[in-house]
């Protein structure tokens, strides 16, 4: 049952989806907003192949991101830099697929020609407010004016200009100039006071207010609030031919009629002589009229129209895909960017690892691994070869130690040694003894005969012991000393295998022979 309500509760819900959304936001803003003027620092500029420009507008609170396609930007005559201070006229829209809000441009300026446009667009703005501009108030030019005033500088070019026209289209009328200054700090109150001047004395059916072309600036006197409200106070109807043909001022708004040049001022307060022309200028005053108004009303409707066409027009779609496209070739170029630098890293990696690898280092490593290894070798088969010799000599020598003939020979050595030490033994002892027996002569015939029998006895007795301890009545009495053919001594059957080689040491010479068995 919870479930089903909930459904139900969300049916009752207007749920968006993030691009529905965005979607509306920017109609509201497109809708809401309309066409604005802003001022401010430029930055972050850039220009895609594309061709169009996208920036940054900031002061010192905020920023502003800002989008010129390239129709609009191809007819400026500079292009922006960073860190200008620039005046930028566009629309408030949406970015839908980033929900990022940014001023589409349409025209952008400098912003020190800037700082006066706007200024003459408040003023404009407050005037036509006070209804200064309203076509109601504004009078008729007489057809026939007998004395034409005219408020210029009576050095300039713009007088002569007007002068030579009014002789030459309408002689009767006469002229009366009111000098005064049309530049500079002391123009405006100057202008002012002739134009009250001229109003207050009546002396004229029209007014002609002129001045030659010039910078925005040498024309701002026509665009000071006094002067505009001067000429919107005189009594007499005033037509302004202020600069050239794209020049506006205040002054031409407020005025009775404006023409575009001094020239043209001077044209429009005078009929021609012909009478036709006279007629066909009326005809075509009417028609003109006509023809503004329906223009404006054509306008009107076009705009409103034009609108309309703008929500839905695949322009606008065009545009935010145009932008898209622009960032995605943007991300393209960055990453392609990153790709390039991580190969070019991996390759730096590859070619030390190559060289790292390289058949004739790893080749010379291996020649100077050789040349230790040799040296290694020589120096090891050199202790090897003096270790073999000293055991060799050491086997030698132990070998000659226990060797049957040498022992045999230290045996015999040792024997005749004893031998003839028993043999001094027995000439000193029998020394001795004779000695006793010369001294005992006298006495022996005193000593019984068994005495001797005893002495010599004893005597047989130590000799045959003599006799058995000696090795070489021990190899006499037929035994003999086995060995290996290493000189060592066997004396153990377990020692030996059968089929082994030995010798044996015999009282005279030696026998070499095999084990065939043992017990």
């Amino acid at each position: 049952m919870s479930s089903s309500v909930q459904a139900g509760a969300d049916t009752g819900r207007n749920v968006f989806t993030v691009s529905r959304l965005n979607r509306e936001v920017r109609v509201l803003l497109e809708r809401g907003l309309g066409v604005v003027w802003v001022e401010g620092e430029l930055s972050n500029f850039s220009q895609p192949s594309s061709g169009h420009w996208y920036f940054s507008l900031k002061d010192r609170d905020a920023q502003l991101r800002c989008a010129m396609f390239r129709l609009k930007n191809a007819v400026l005559g500079f292009t922006p830099k960073a860190g200008q201070q620039v005046l930028a006229r566009g629309r408030i829209s949406l970015y839908e697929p980033r929900g990022d809000y940014q001023l589409i441009v349409e025209h952008l300026e400098e912003a020190g020609v800037g700082a006066l446009k706007r200024e003459f667009e408040r003023l404009k703005v407050k005037l036509a407010a006070e209804g200064l501009f309203a076509l109601e108030r504004k009078r008729s030019l007489p057809r026939f004016p007998r004395r034409i005033g005219v408020v210029t500088s009576p050095s300039g070019a713009a007088i002569r200009d007007v002068l030579h026209i009014l002789r030459r289209r309408f002689p009767p009328a006469s002229v009366l100039i009111y000098p005064t200054p049309v530049q500079g700090a002391a123009s405006v109150p100057a202008i002012v006071e002739a134009l009250q001047t001229a109003s207050a004395r009546a002396e004229c059916d029209i007014l002609i207010v002129a001045r030659g072309g010039g910078s925005i600036e040498d024309l701002w006197s026509f665009n000071d609030e006094r002067v505009a409200r001067a000429i919107c106070a005189s009594s007499i109807p005033v037509v302004s031919g202020i600069g050239h043909e794209i020049d506006f001022t205040i002054a031409d708004f407020v005025a009775d009629a404006r023409a575009p040049t001094p020239s043209g001022a001077a044209e429009l307060v005078v009929p021609d002589r012909n009478a036709c022309l006279e007629a066909l200028a009326r005809t075509s005053e009417r028609m003109s009229a006509c023809v503004r108004r329906e223009i404006r009303s054509v306008n009107a409707r076009f705009e409103a129209a034009l609108l309309r066409l703008k929500l839905v027009h695949p322009g606008v779609r065009l545009a935010q895909h145009a932008q898209k496209l622009d960032e995605l070739e943007q991300r393209l170029a960055s990453a392609l960017s990153r790709e390039l630098r991580m190969i070019e890293t991996r390759l730096n990696g590859t070619t030390q690892r190559l060289n790292l690898a390289h058949p004739g280092l790893r080749l010379t490593q291996q020649v100077r691994r050789l040349g230790d290894l040799e040296q290694r070798l020589a120096h090891s088969m050199r202790a090897i070869v003096h270790d073999d010799r000293s055991r060799v000599a050491d086997l030698l020598t132990r070998l000659v130690q226990h060797s049957p003939e040498h022992l045999v020979r230290e045996y015999r050595l040792k024997h005749e040694a004893f031998a003839s030490r028993l043999r001094h033994a027995w000439k000193e002892y029998f020394a001795r003894k004779e000695q006793q027996i010369a001294q005992s002569e006298n006495t022996l015939a005193q000593i019984p005969p068994a005495y001797f029998a005893r002495k010599e006895h004893r005597l047989n007795l130590a000799i045959t012991t003599l006799n058995t301890a000696s090795p070489l009545a021990t190899l006499a009495r037929g035994f003999a000393m086995v060995t290996r053919p290493d000189g060592t001594i066997v004396t153990d059957a377990r020692s030996v295998a059968v089929g082994d080689e030995i010798e044996a040491s015999l009282a005279h010479g030696k026998l070499k022979a095999r084990v065939t068995g043992k017990e």
